[in-house]
Protein backbone atom coordinates (compact mmCIF):
# COMPACT_ATOMS: atom_id res chain seq x y z
CA UNK A 1 0.00 0.00 0.00
CA UNK A 2 1.35 3.44 -0.94
CA UNK A 3 1.92 6.08 1.72
CA UNK A 4 0.47 9.61 1.28
CA UNK A 5 3.97 10.94 0.54
CA UNK A 6 4.48 8.37 -2.21
CA UNK A 7 1.10 9.18 -3.72
CA UNK A 8 2.02 12.86 -3.97
CA UNK A 9 5.02 12.11 -6.15
CA UNK A 10 4.38 13.10 -9.74
CA UNK A 11 5.33 9.70 -11.08
CA UNK A 12 2.79 7.99 -8.85
CA UNK A 13 0.02 10.59 -8.59
CA UNK A 14 -0.60 10.86 -12.33
CA UNK A 15 -1.14 7.12 -12.93
CA UNK A 16 -3.37 6.90 -9.85
CA UNK A 17 -5.40 9.85 -11.07
CA UNK A 18 -5.79 8.24 -14.47
CA UNK A 19 -6.87 4.94 -12.92
CA UNK A 20 -9.40 6.67 -10.66
CA UNK A 21 -10.78 8.67 -13.57
CA UNK A 22 -11.12 5.58 -15.76
CA UNK A 23 -12.89 3.67 -12.98
CA UNK A 24 -15.33 6.52 -12.36
CA UNK A 25 -16.05 6.92 -16.06
CA UNK A 26 -16.59 3.19 -16.42
CA UNK A 27 -18.99 3.11 -13.48
CA UNK A 28 -20.87 6.13 -14.83
CA UNK A 29 -21.22 4.56 -18.27
CA UNK A 30 -22.32 1.21 -16.84
CA UNK A 31 -24.79 2.79 -14.42
CA UNK A 32 -26.22 5.71 -16.39
CA UNK A 33 -25.60 4.52 -19.95
CA UNK A 34 -28.61 2.17 -20.26
CA UNK A 35 -30.99 4.70 -18.69
CA UNK A 36 -29.75 7.55 -20.90
CA UNK A 37 -30.06 5.35 -23.98
CA UNK A 38 -33.61 4.42 -22.97
CA UNK A 39 -34.53 8.10 -22.62
CA UNK A 40 -32.99 8.90 -26.00
CA UNK A 41 -34.69 5.94 -27.68
CA UNK A 42 -38.07 6.97 -26.25
CA UNK A 43 -37.71 10.33 -28.01
CA UNK A 44 -37.00 8.83 -31.43
CA UNK A 45 -38.80 6.93 -34.16
CA UNK A 46 -39.18 3.17 -33.95
CA UNK A 47 -37.63 2.63 -37.37
CA UNK A 48 -34.61 4.78 -36.53
CA UNK A 49 -34.07 2.98 -33.23
CA UNK A 50 -34.12 -0.42 -34.91
CA UNK A 51 -31.94 0.70 -37.82
CA UNK A 52 -29.31 2.58 -35.81
CA UNK A 53 -29.52 1.91 -32.04
CA UNK A 54 -26.41 3.97 -31.30
CA UNK A 55 -27.63 6.97 -33.28
CA UNK A 56 -30.66 7.68 -31.10
CA UNK A 57 -28.90 10.51 -29.24
CA UNK A 58 -28.92 12.63 -32.39
CA UNK A 59 -32.68 12.30 -32.99
CA UNK A 60 -34.35 13.14 -29.66
CA UNK A 61 -37.32 15.13 -30.98
CA UNK A 62 -40.49 13.09 -30.36
CA UNK A 63 -41.63 14.43 -26.97
CA UNK A 64 -45.13 13.39 -27.96
CA UNK A 65 -44.18 9.87 -26.90
CA UNK A 66 -44.63 10.78 -23.23
CA UNK A 67 -48.03 12.30 -23.94
CA UNK A 68 -48.99 9.08 -25.73
CA UNK A 69 -47.71 7.03 -22.78
CA UNK A 70 -50.31 8.66 -20.51
CA UNK A 71 -53.07 9.23 -23.06
CA UNK A 72 -53.36 5.91 -24.88
CA UNK A 73 -52.39 3.77 -21.89
CA UNK A 74 -53.75 3.95 -18.36
CA UNK A 75 -50.27 4.66 -17.07
CA UNK A 76 -51.47 7.01 -14.34
CA UNK A 77 -53.65 4.28 -12.79
CA UNK A 78 -50.82 1.74 -13.00
CA UNK A 79 -48.43 4.16 -11.31
CA UNK A 80 -51.03 4.91 -8.65
CA UNK A 81 -51.48 1.21 -7.90
CA UNK A 82 -47.72 0.79 -7.67
CA UNK A 83 -47.36 3.76 -5.33
CA UNK A 84 -50.06 2.34 -3.04
CA UNK A 85 -48.34 -1.06 -2.98
CA UNK A 86 -44.92 0.49 -2.35
CA UNK A 87 -46.14 2.81 0.41
CA UNK A 88 -48.12 0.07 2.15
CA UNK A 89 -45.23 -2.39 1.94
CA UNK A 90 -42.86 0.19 3.41
CA UNK A 91 -45.27 0.99 6.26
CA UNK A 92 -45.95 -2.60 7.34
CA UNK A 93 -42.26 -3.52 7.00
CA UNK A 94 -41.25 -0.65 9.28
CA UNK A 95 -43.90 -1.55 11.88
CA UNK A 96 -42.96 -5.23 11.99
CA UNK A 97 -39.19 -4.63 11.88
CA UNK A 98 -39.33 -2.03 14.65
CA UNK A 99 -41.56 -4.20 16.85
CA UNK A 100 -39.42 -7.31 16.40
CA UNK A 101 -36.16 -5.41 16.78
CA UNK A 102 -37.42 -3.72 19.93
CA UNK A 103 -38.33 -7.04 21.52
CA UNK A 104 -35.01 -8.68 20.60
CA UNK A 105 -32.62 -5.79 21.30
CA UNK A 106 -34.33 -3.74 24.01
CA UNK A 107 -36.76 -5.94 25.97
CA UNK A 108 -34.49 -9.02 25.68
CA UNK A 109 -36.77 -11.84 26.87
CA UNK A 110 -35.28 -15.29 27.46
CA UNK A 111 -36.51 -16.58 24.13
CA UNK A 112 -35.06 -13.62 22.19
CA UNK A 113 -31.97 -15.57 20.96
CA UNK A 114 -34.18 -18.38 19.68
CA UNK A 115 -36.45 -15.92 17.89
CA UNK A 116 -33.47 -14.07 16.42
CA UNK A 117 -31.95 -17.34 15.17
CA UNK A 118 -35.27 -18.34 13.60
CA UNK A 119 -35.47 -15.00 11.79
CA UNK A 120 -31.89 -15.38 10.59
CA UNK A 121 -32.59 -18.90 9.33
CA UNK A 122 -35.36 -17.68 7.03
CA UNK A 123 -32.85 -15.60 5.08
CA UNK A 124 -31.19 -18.78 3.79
CA UNK A 125 -34.45 -20.19 2.42
CA UNK A 126 -35.03 -19.57 -1.31
CA UNK A 127 -37.99 -17.26 -1.79
CA UNK A 128 -39.62 -19.68 -4.24
CA UNK A 129 -39.91 -22.30 -1.47
CA UNK A 130 -42.46 -20.20 0.41
CA UNK A 131 -44.56 -19.27 -2.61
CA UNK A 132 -46.96 -22.23 -2.50
CA UNK A 133 -47.77 -22.13 1.26
CA UNK A 134 -47.90 -18.34 1.15
CA UNK A 135 -50.27 -18.37 -1.80
CA UNK A 136 -52.52 -20.96 -0.13
CA UNK A 137 -52.59 -18.78 2.98
CA UNK A 138 -53.58 -15.72 0.96
CA UNK A 139 -56.33 -17.59 -0.89
CA UNK A 140 -57.73 -19.10 2.35
CA UNK A 141 -56.48 -17.12 5.35
CA UNK A 142 -55.57 -19.74 7.98
CA UNK A 143 -58.54 -21.90 6.97
CA UNK A 144 -61.12 -19.22 7.80
CA UNK A 145 -62.49 -19.01 4.27
CA UNK A 146 -61.36 -15.37 3.98
CA UNK A 147 -59.43 -14.65 0.78
CA UNK A 148 -56.99 -11.77 0.45
CA UNK A 149 -56.54 -12.31 -3.27
CA UNK A 150 -57.13 -9.17 -5.33
CA UNK A 151 -56.59 -6.97 -2.29
CA UNK A 152 -53.54 -4.88 -1.47
CA UNK A 153 -53.12 -6.82 1.77
CA UNK A 154 -52.08 -9.84 -0.30
CA UNK A 155 -48.92 -7.90 -1.12
CA UNK A 156 -48.52 -5.87 2.06
CA UNK A 157 -48.63 -8.71 4.60
CA UNK A 158 -45.98 -10.91 2.92
CA UNK A 159 -43.79 -7.82 2.56
CA UNK A 160 -43.92 -7.36 6.33
CA UNK A 161 -42.19 -10.72 6.85
CA UNK A 162 -38.81 -9.27 5.91
CA UNK A 163 -36.08 -10.98 7.91
CA UNK A 164 -33.37 -8.71 6.53
CA UNK A 165 -35.24 -5.62 7.75
CA UNK A 166 -35.68 -7.17 11.20
CA UNK A 167 -31.96 -7.91 11.46
CA UNK A 168 -31.05 -4.40 10.28
CA UNK A 169 -33.25 -2.74 12.88
CA UNK A 170 -32.15 -5.17 15.60
CA UNK A 171 -28.48 -4.47 14.95
CA UNK A 172 -29.11 -0.72 15.05
CA UNK A 173 -31.11 -0.86 18.28
CA UNK A 174 -28.41 -2.91 19.98
CA UNK A 175 -26.05 0.01 19.43
CA UNK A 176 -28.27 2.51 21.25
CA UNK A 177 -27.01 3.69 24.66
CA UNK A 178 -28.52 1.41 27.27
CA UNK A 179 -28.47 4.30 29.75
CA UNK A 180 -31.31 6.02 27.86
CA UNK A 181 -33.55 2.98 28.23
CA UNK A 182 -32.70 2.57 31.90
CA UNK A 183 -33.33 6.26 32.58
CA UNK A 184 -36.75 6.02 30.96
CA UNK A 185 -37.55 2.95 33.05
CA UNK A 186 -36.55 4.79 36.23
CA UNK A 187 -38.91 7.62 35.25
CA UNK A 188 -41.74 5.09 35.13
CA UNK A 189 -42.06 4.67 31.36
CA UNK A 190 -43.50 1.37 30.18
CA UNK A 191 -42.36 -0.67 27.16
CA UNK A 192 -44.71 1.08 24.71
CA UNK A 193 -43.79 4.52 26.02
CA UNK A 194 -40.08 3.75 25.74
CA UNK A 195 -40.49 2.50 22.18
CA UNK A 196 -42.53 5.53 21.12
CA UNK A 197 -40.67 8.31 22.92
CA UNK A 198 -37.09 7.02 23.13
CA UNK A 199 -36.40 4.29 20.61
CA UNK A 200 -38.48 5.50 17.66
CA UNK A 201 -36.86 8.98 17.39
CA UNK A 202 -33.38 7.47 17.59
CA UNK A 203 -34.20 4.73 15.08
CA UNK A 204 -35.39 7.08 12.34
CA UNK A 205 -32.25 6.65 10.19
CA UNK A 206 -32.45 2.86 10.00
CA UNK A 207 -36.24 2.92 9.66
CA UNK A 208 -35.86 5.29 6.73
CA UNK A 209 -33.43 2.89 5.08
CA UNK A 210 -35.78 -0.05 5.70
CA UNK A 211 -38.75 1.88 4.32
CA UNK A 212 -36.82 2.92 1.22
CA UNK A 213 -35.60 -0.62 0.53
CA UNK A 214 -39.09 -2.04 1.05
CA UNK A 215 -40.68 0.56 -1.24
CA UNK A 216 -38.18 -0.02 -4.04
CA UNK A 217 -38.51 -3.79 -3.64
CA UNK A 218 -42.30 -3.56 -3.91
CA UNK A 219 -42.02 -1.21 -6.89
CA UNK A 220 -39.99 -3.65 -8.97
CA UNK A 221 -41.59 -6.89 -7.77
CA UNK A 222 -43.31 -8.84 -10.54
CA UNK A 223 -43.92 -12.50 -9.72
CA UNK A 224 -45.87 -12.24 -6.46
CA UNK A 225 -48.20 -9.37 -7.54
CA UNK A 226 -48.90 -11.22 -10.78
CA UNK A 227 -50.13 -14.21 -8.74
CA UNK A 228 -52.31 -12.46 -6.16
CA UNK A 229 -53.50 -9.39 -8.12
CA UNK A 230 -55.29 -10.87 -11.11
CA UNK A 231 -57.76 -7.97 -11.31
CA UNK A 232 -56.49 -5.59 -14.03
CA UNK A 233 -57.69 -2.60 -11.99
CA UNK A 234 -55.27 -3.48 -9.17
CA UNK A 235 -52.19 -4.44 -11.16
CA UNK A 236 -48.97 -2.47 -10.64
CA UNK A 237 -46.99 -1.23 -13.58
CA UNK A 238 -44.42 -4.03 -13.27
CA UNK A 239 -47.12 -6.65 -13.94
CA UNK A 240 -48.64 -4.65 -16.80
CA UNK A 241 -45.37 -4.09 -18.69
CA UNK A 242 -45.48 -7.34 -20.75
CA UNK A 243 -48.99 -6.48 -21.94
CA UNK A 244 -47.98 -2.88 -22.68
CA UNK A 245 -45.05 -4.12 -24.77
CA UNK A 246 -47.41 -6.08 -27.03
CA UNK A 247 -50.00 -3.32 -27.41
CA UNK A 248 -47.86 -0.21 -27.90
CA UNK A 249 -45.34 1.13 -30.35
CA UNK A 250 -41.76 0.39 -29.33
CA UNK A 251 -40.77 3.99 -28.57
CA UNK A 252 -43.99 4.60 -26.61
CA UNK A 253 -43.20 1.50 -24.58
CA UNK A 254 -39.73 2.91 -23.96
CA UNK A 255 -41.35 6.09 -22.63
CA UNK A 256 -43.43 4.00 -20.21
CA UNK A 257 -40.26 2.22 -19.08
CA UNK A 258 -38.58 5.56 -18.43
CA UNK A 259 -41.50 6.73 -16.29
CA UNK A 260 -41.51 3.44 -14.36
CA UNK A 261 -37.75 3.68 -13.73
CA UNK A 262 -37.57 7.38 -12.89
CA UNK A 263 -40.01 7.24 -9.96
CA UNK A 264 -37.92 4.98 -7.63
CA UNK A 265 -34.76 6.84 -8.64
CA UNK A 266 -36.44 10.14 -7.77
CA UNK A 267 -37.61 8.75 -4.42
CA UNK A 268 -34.06 7.78 -3.53
CA UNK A 269 -32.61 11.13 -4.60
CA UNK A 270 -35.26 13.06 -2.66
CA UNK A 271 -34.92 11.11 0.58
CA UNK A 272 -31.19 10.37 0.64
CA UNK A 273 -30.30 13.75 2.17
CA UNK A 274 -32.67 13.45 5.18
CA UNK A 275 -31.52 9.85 5.70
CA UNK A 276 -27.84 10.82 5.74
CA UNK A 277 -28.56 13.81 7.98
CA UNK A 278 -30.42 11.65 10.48
CA UNK A 279 -27.65 9.06 10.39
CA UNK A 280 -25.07 11.71 11.21
CA UNK A 281 -27.23 13.07 14.01
CA UNK A 282 -27.62 9.61 15.50
CA UNK A 283 -23.90 8.87 15.24
CA UNK A 284 -23.14 12.15 17.01
CA UNK A 285 -25.43 11.24 19.89
CA UNK A 286 -23.81 7.82 20.28
CA UNK A 287 -20.36 9.41 20.42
Amino acid sequence: MLTPAERRRRGVAVPLFVVHALVLVGLAVAGLGPLLWLVAASLGETGDVLADPLGVFARMTEWQRYVDAFRGVDTARLLGNTLVLAAGSAAVTVVVALSAGYVIAIMRPRWAPIFSAAVLATIFLPAIVSFVPLYLTVVDLFGTGVSLQNTYWAVWLPAAANAFAVLLVTGFLRGLPRELIEAAQIDGAGPLRIMWSVVLPLARPILGVVALLAAIGAWKDYLWPSLVLTDPKLRPISVALPMLERTNELTTFFAILVVAAVVPIALFLVFQRPLLANAGFSAGMKD
